[in-house]
């Protein structure tokens, strides 16, 4: 068995090594979750939701050390961190409070029209769920899958990211801790060449993953390939639209935080600004002078803006797609600059104009803190632009004019349109993307019938 390892990504050095599961080990934890499901069932929902309150209680009272290791782990400034851990936290509340409602059935209101005395449908549980989750929010990824999966009844095995196998392992024994049956939630220590295996396994029913489009088309093949439900969240090269009517100054604030959230790394980061001419100007100026002045640093001082990237390879592709962009004629107005420190992953927050299609830029989604910004005529052109590639997770549109906005939430292809806002996810409301984003919806009510078998009752 291969090693993983824990890396900070500030300074490039280990955190800590860890062996992967032997064969035998993975078996005993399917084995585990098979187990585990008529102890889930015989809780109720009373019993789940106490559960899960309580590990909604063990998070909060972790929060520091918690918030911590993510931080070292994977990068990301120390305050997101810790509002990574309570916004997990409130989440794991969210379907303790919820799950029975979202998965209660409905009854025909005239079943006779289907020559029955009663009629309706109701939610079973599908069995065991492997999540294939990313780095980038290692709690919250996982949790926003495992907290909607548990509260109905599944069990579930996580196969995480490679490079944060801390917090994989705090995962894996997180929901035990709050009492859940042991194996309802296990950490498998894999590497990814062992995924496949595990998806054919005939006690997974089912996988759901987050991360890139490549690593959705394998997932997709193999569930496919022995007819198990998948649900797909992947990659986004999210539009943020801005007309003249809408309030220069916030859209500015609020793209520079969109672009750079979680130092510019995740999926529904706002990464295309499609700019009316009229204001085109007054923008980038506004936006390049902000993007600059961000503080760039160790990620465990509350006073750093924007960490390092998570890994090297990441910076290293980032650092090729401006490159690219540079050779072939586009302007970088602020950044060019990969490293700001001695040691560490870091990439200086950078703006990009004057792209055109022959740039891989235009195209590919940029995984850490650069800007494309895009000058468009009127209306049309923006929502051309913004619908013209094959992404479609999130977007955002900045407008006071009501026949704009009514355009945009029809006409934008996206699983999301936030108005004068940043896509952000909710606990409350569904999450997910169209077209090579993906497919399937996560959160919210949509979320957790995603892995139920809607079952219909008719009795004579």
């Amino acid at each position: 068995m291969g090693t993983i390892h824990s890396i900070d990504p500030a300074t490039g050095t280990e955190l800590a090594t860890f062996q992967e599961d032997p064969d035998e080990a993975v078996e005993n934890k399917l084995a585990a979750a098979a187990a585990a499901l008529p102890q889930l069932g015989a809780a109720g929902w009373g019993g789940r939701a106490a559960w899960m309150r309580s590990a909604a209680d063990i998070l909060e009272t972790e929060v520091e050390a918690v918030a911590l290791m993510i931080t070292k782990e994977m990068g990301k400034p120390i305050a997101q961190s810790k509002a990574e851990v309570l916004k997990s936290a409130h989440t794991m509340r969210f379907y303790a409070d919820n799950a029975e409602q979202f998965l209660t059935g409905r009854t025909l209101d005239n079943p006779g029209a289907v020559n029955a005395s009663t009629a309706g449908t109701r939610f079973d549980p599908l069995g065991v769920i492997l999540a294939v989750m990313p780095w980038n929010y290692p709690i919250w990824q996982v949790v926003r899958f495992a907290a909607p999966a548990l509260m109905a009844g599944n069990a579930g095995v996580l196969k995480h990211a490679s490079n944060v196998p801390q917090s994989a392992i705090y995962l894996g024994e997180l929901f035990t801790r709050a009492g859940f049956p042991k194996g309802a939630f296990a950490t498998l220590l894999i590497g990814s060449a062992r995924v496949a295996d595990v998806i054919r396994d005939p006690r997974v029913a089912a996988v759901t993953l987050t991360g890139s489009e490549g690593a959705g088309r394998s997932i997709a093949a193999t569930a496919g390939d022995v007819l198990k439900k998948a649900v797909l969240e992947l990659g986004g090269s999210d539009p943020f639209i801005v007309m003249p009517s809408a309030d220069i100054n916030a859209a500015v604030d609020t793209a520079v935080k969109s672009r750079t959230a979680n130092n510019g790394q995740a999926c529904i980061n706002a990464k295309r600004f499609i700019v009316h001419q009229d204001i085109y100007d007054e923008f980038t100026v506004k936006f390049a002078n902000k993007m600059s002045s961000l503080i760039v640093g160790d990620p465990t001082d509350p006073a750093t803006e924007v960490g390092p990237l998570a890994t090297e390879s990441g910076r290293r592709e980032v650092t090729e797609l401006v490159e690219d962009a540079r050779l072939k004629g586009a302007d970088i107005i602020t950044g060019t600059s990969p490293g700001t420190h001695e040691s560490g992953w870091f990439y200086t927050p950078t703006v990009v104009t004057g792209l055109t299609q022959e740039m891989r830029l235009w195209a590919e989604e940029a995984f850490g803190p650069v800007a494309s910004v895009y000058r468009a005529a009127d209306l049309d052109e923006a929502l051309s632009i913004a619908n013209g590639l094959e992404f479609g997770l999130g977007s955002a549109f900045w407008s006071t004019n009501d026949d704009e906005i009514d355009r945009a939430i029809r006409e934008i292809e996206a699983g999301a349109v936030f108005i004068n806002g940043m896509t952000i996810s909710y606990a409350e409301l569904p999450f997910g993307g169209i077209k090579r984003s993906g497919y399937g919806r996560e959160l919210s009510m949509e979320g957790i019938r995603e892995f139920c078998n809607l079952k219909t009752v008719w009795v004579a």
